[in-house]
C-alpha cells in the first residue's frame, strides 16, 4: 500500500491524499460503506459502483467468520471474488463486535472466548487466529485485534485494557508479519489506537503504534458515548501525534457534521453504519439537512429528495414519493433510502476533497456543518 498526500488545507488539518492498494486507488478523505456479512445492505453491487460511486466498502470479521465460514471465503478465491466486489476492501478485526456481546464472551489474556448470537456455539478469538481468518478472508486492510472500552470507564480498567490491547498488538503484528495472503496480492495491517478518554493513555497508545510503522493506523473507542466535545478533542489530540505521513482512519464515525469537522482534525477515513441503518428507518441526510421521510409533511411536497441530485434517485423519486413507500412498508423505500445516503456520504466527502485542494476547505466547512445539522 501507498500513500500520497496531495493537498493540505492551509486553515485547518485537513488533507487530500491517495491510498494505492492491490485493487484499486482511494481519494481521500473518504467514507467506507458498512457491508458487515460481504454484502452493505439492500444495495447491489453495481449501484455500489455505479451509482454510490463507493470506492472502498469494510466487512466483519466476526460476522463473515461465522456466516459463511472462512472456508467458503477461501474456496471461492477471497471476499472480493466471493461478493464480486473488485475494488478495495477492509476487515474490522471483530473487536467491537466481541465487546458487544456482554455476558455472551469472557476476555483473556490469550484472547476473547465468545458464543456466537446465531447459535450460542462457542468459540475462541486469540490475536493470532484473527490474522489467519483476516488473511483468509483477504481484505486489503486488516485491523488488529483490540479491546473496545465502554463509555463510561474508569481510569484503571482503560489502563488494564490498553495493556491487554497492547499486547495482543505484538502478537497481532508478530503473525501479520509470519504470513502471507493465500491469494498473492499486499495486505496491510492497520494498528488501533485505544485508551477511552485519557489523553495520557491515548498518547502511550499512539507512541506504541508509531514504533510498529505499520503502513496506515486507525483511531478506537470513540463514538462510543462520550461527549461530542470529547471525540473531537481526542480525536485532534491523536491526530497530533500520529505520523503525517499514514493515513488515519476514525472508526465508527459519524454524522455527516462529525465527518467535516474530524477531516478538519486530520482524519482521512470513515465508517459508520448510520446512513444506512438510519436511512432502512426512513431518516435521510441531505444537502439541505435531515428528513424523517415518515413525517406527514412530505406527503404533498413533489420536489427531489435533494436539490443538490447527489444520488441518481434524487433525478427519478419525489420526496411525496419516497413518504410513500415507507408509510407502504414498500421494500422499495429501504433501497432508496439506503442509495440516497450512502451516495450524499461520498459526495460529501468527495466535496470537502476538492475544497481542500482549492485551498478553500475552512469556509466551506463552516457553512456545510450548519446546513446538514439542520432538522428539516
Amino acid at each position: 500500500m501507498e500513500f500520497t498526500i496531495d493537498a493540505i488545507s492551509k486553515d485547518c488539518n485537513a488533507r487530500a491524499g491517495t491510498i494505492k492498494t492491490s485493487h484499486g486507488d482511494i481519494l481521500t478523505p473518504i467514507f467506507m460503506p458498512v457491508g458487515t456479512v460481504g454484502s452493505v445492505k439492500a444495495v447491489h453491487v453495481r449501484e455500489l459502483k455505479e451509482d454510490i460511486k463507493a470506492q472502498i466498502i469494510l466487512g466483519n470479521t466476526y460476522h463473515l467468520y461465522l456466516r459463511p465460514g472462512i472456508d467458503i471465503i477461501k474456496e471461492a478465491g477471497g471476499i472480493q471474488k466471493f461478493n464480486s466486489w473488485e475494488k478495495p476492501m477492509l476487515t474490522d478485526s471483530g473487536g467491537y463486535q466481541v465487546y458487544s456481546l456482554g455476558h455472551n464472551r469472557k476476555i483473556t489474556e490469550d484472547g476473547v472466548v465468545f458464543r456466537s448470537h446465531i447459535d450460542g456455539s462457542k468459540h475462541i478469538f486469540t490475536p493470532e487466529r484473527v490474522m489467519d481468518i483476516q488473511r483468509t478472508i483477504g481484505a486489503d486492510i486488516i485491523m488488529a485485534f483490540d479491546e473496545c472500552t465502554p463509555y463510561p470507564c474508569d481510569y484503571d480498567y482503560a489502563k488494564k485494557s490498553l495493556v491487554l490491547t497492547h499486547d495482543w498488538l505484538d502478537k497481532c503484528v508478530k503473525r501479520f508479519n509470519e504470513t502471507e495472503c493465500p491469494y498473492g496480492y499486499s495486505q496491510s495491517l492497520f494498528p488501533i489506537v485505544q485508551g477511552s478518554v485519557y489523553k495520557d493513555l491515548r498518547r502511550e497508545s499512539c507512541e506504541k503504534i508509531i514504533s510498529y510503522n505499520c503502513e496506515g493506523n486507525a483511531i478506537g473507542g470513540l463514538s462510543v458515548g462520550e461527549p461530542i466535545e470529547d471525540m473531537y478533542e481526542l480525536t485532534d489530540y491523536c491526530c497530533s501525534i500520529l505520523p503525517k505521513d499514514k493515513p488515519r482512519y476514525l472508526m465508527g464515525v459519524g454524522t455527516p457534521a462529525n465527518l467535516l469537522e474530524c477531516i478538519s482534525l486530520g482524519i482521512d477515513m470513515f465508517d459508520c453504519v448510520m446512513p444506512s441503518r438510519n436511512g432502512r428507518n426512513g431518516m435521510l441526510f441531505t444537502s439541505e439537512g435531515i428528513m424523517n421521510m415518515k413525517n406527514e409533511k412530505w406527503k404533498n411536497d413533489f420536489s427531489p429528495i435533494d436539490p443538490m441530485g447527489v444520488s441518481y434517485v434524487d433525478t427519478i423519486y419525489s420526496k411525496a414519493y419516497l413518504r410513500h413507500l415507507f408509510v407502504a412498508k414498500e421494500i422499495l423505500a429501504l433501497q432508496i433510502a439506503t442509495i440516497h445516503n450512502l451516495s450524499f456520504y461520498l459526495w460529501l466527502v468527495g466535496q470537502a476533497r476538492e475544497h481542500i485542494i482549492a485551498g478553500d476547505f475552512h469556509v466551506w466547512k463552516k457553512e456545510m456543518v450548519e446546513k446538514v445539522s439542520n432538522r428539516l
